[in-house]
């Protein structure tokens, strides 16, 4: 394809877009709670099964309803083969057996995908390109070579332009890190210039990665420690803090996701999904059947305001197991697409200086904490001295195995309550004009100097601003992790 006839194909695409949306489409809103997205692209029944009839379809069989928010299209497995092109892999869809490649190239010539994806995003859902997978030859050796990577990736499957385009004249939506693997060199600066490209841009273009649960992601945390993401579809599956382990005192963790979402990521809007196998034969743990996943989405949704929807693994699975990626639509619109109300505080504020038990629960930096075991402050301090105690037991000790979790263990409760990120009131500090606490519930703002004058007491030094019910960004802890577990890739290629 010429670049004219590309860019003649890509406005007469534009034209029929706006058209559709003008009798009615619904444009994908990132910022909603009820979203899905679910992997296409690898046929993992077909990698699991014998009934060929029932192995992955073309793209568009899974755009036929409301049911799908975002498609990835998995994979890009190596960033550098043939040509030092790309290689795309697309399983029973697209592949070196039954397509072409462009000349000189590895990469497929797969055009024929072009008016599948075209029929998705007429129909207002989100398509982008995945890079990786587990078992995936991926990586850079430098930021340069990321950046140049990055380019090749604009001009291949987004909005450049170039002689060697596997789906012509479709622009993609943007791009999805699966990276389970390699040198982590190069992806910051990878996605920097992804969106030097995007600025400026005709449509909205989107970064989301998906890291494993284990925090920090031993592939992906310095990334997304750096750069802006839209979305992240953590992988609670095939790993020990999976959603297997959801009632689990020391398992399931969204709480560290969501306070990585909006107190470290560059991006405080950042949406943090729920990622789910979407069959038996999807993972190798973390399956759960509709009415406990519903479950499980309707009360994260109610209670981290990072959330963002579930993501699955993939489609072809999710179609095979009766529509399980409508089963979980359903339950999250019933929970609410918009709004997140900041439920009130009932647990007592952490003091320094106290012993709890296991299972005692505190209230620290807006987020209600419960103790794995016996938590002393003394043997956290005989292990790091110096450290300050209170800003180190509760946020270090969350996130994450930290240098000290054998003496300190904590966890963030499930039943997440949010006191706008404002500390609570102490009867032992001093305040001065305008600073917030909270208490019971309240916002409070001092008048004026003050020291052991309850919020709402006979002294009427405090302002009641109302019951916490926004959210304040807070500035990143530090914590020093250490190495992640291992997991077994999620998410292998199939040819």
């Amino acid at each position: 394809m010429t670049c004219m006839s590309y860019f003649r194909a890509s406005r007469a695409f534009a034209v029929l877009a706006a058209s559709l949306a003008a009798v009615g489409v619904v444009a994908f809103d990132n910022s909603r709670y009820d979203n899905v997205a679910i992997y296409w692209g690898q046929d993992s029944y077909g990698a699991t099964h014998t009934d060929v009839a029932n192995f992955q379809k073309p793209l568009a069989f899974y755009c036929q309803d409301d049911s799908i928010d975002v498609i990835p299209i998995a994979f890009i497995n190596k960033f550098f083969g043939t040509g030092n092109s790309p290689v795309l892999d697309l399983a029973n869809i697209c592949n070196t057996t039954t397509s072409a490649t462009f000349p000189g190239t590895g990469l497929l010539e797969c055009s024929f995908v072009a008016s599948d994806i075209q029929t998705c995003q007429s129909k207002g859902k989100v398509v982008t390109l995945s890079l990786g997978g587990g078992g995936a030859s991926v990586g850079f050796q430098s930021d340069s070579q990321a950046e140049t990577f990055a380019d090749t990736i604009w001009n291949d499957f987004l909005g450049g332009s170039s002689s060697t385009r596997p789906f012509g004249s479709a622009v993609l939506d943007g791009v999805d890190l699966d990276i389970e693997g390699g040198p982590t060199t190069g992806y910051a600066a990878f996605v920097t210039r992804l969106r030097s490209h995007f600025n400026g841009a005709s449509k909205k273009y989107y970064i989301t990665g998906a890291p494993q649960c284990v925090y920090p992601d031993a592939s992906l945390g310095s990334t997304i420690n750096s750069v802006a993401f839209d979305a992240i579809y953590v992988q609670f599956y095939n790993n020990p803090c999976g959603l297997q382990v959801f009632n689990s005192a020391s398992g399931f963790n969204f709480g560290i996701w969501d306070i990585w979402a909006r107190t470290v990521s560059p991006n405080p809007n950042v949406k943090v999904y729920v990622g789910a196998p979407a069959s038996t034969t999807a993972a190798g743990s973390g399956y759960q059947d509709p009415a406990t996943l519903a479950n499980i989405l309707k009360t994260t949704r109610n209670r981290f305001p990072s959330f963002g929807g579930v993501m699955m693994w993939d489609a072809s699975q999710a179609y095979q197991n009766n529509r399980y990626d409508a089963a979980a639509k359903s339950a999250l619109v019933a929970a609410g697409g918009t709004g997140f109300t900041f439920p009130p505080c009932t647990a007592q504020a952490y003091v320094t200086g106290n012993n709890y038990p296991g299972s005692s629960q505190v209230s620290f930096n807006g987020y209600i904490w419960e103790s794995k075991w016996y938590a002393s402050l003394q043997a956290k301090r005989r292990s790091q001295r110096g450290l300050d105690a209170q800003y180190r037991v509760c946020w270090g000790c969350a996130l994450g195995s930290v240098v000290f979790a054998h003496h300190v263990g904590w966890r963030e409760l499930p039943h997440w309550q949010q006191l706008r990120g404002v500390a609570p009131w102490n009867s032992g500090s001093v305040y001065t004009g305008g600073q917030q606490v909270s208490y019971n519930g309240h916002l409070w703002t001092a008048k004026w100097w003050t020291e052991g004058d309850t919020p709402g007491g006979a002294a009427g030094v405090w302002t009641d601003d109302g019951a916490c019910s926004s959210n304040k960004r807070e500035a990143p802890a530090e914590a020093t992790a250490a190495p992640p577990a291992p997991h077994t890739p999620s998410r292998a290629f199939h040819l």
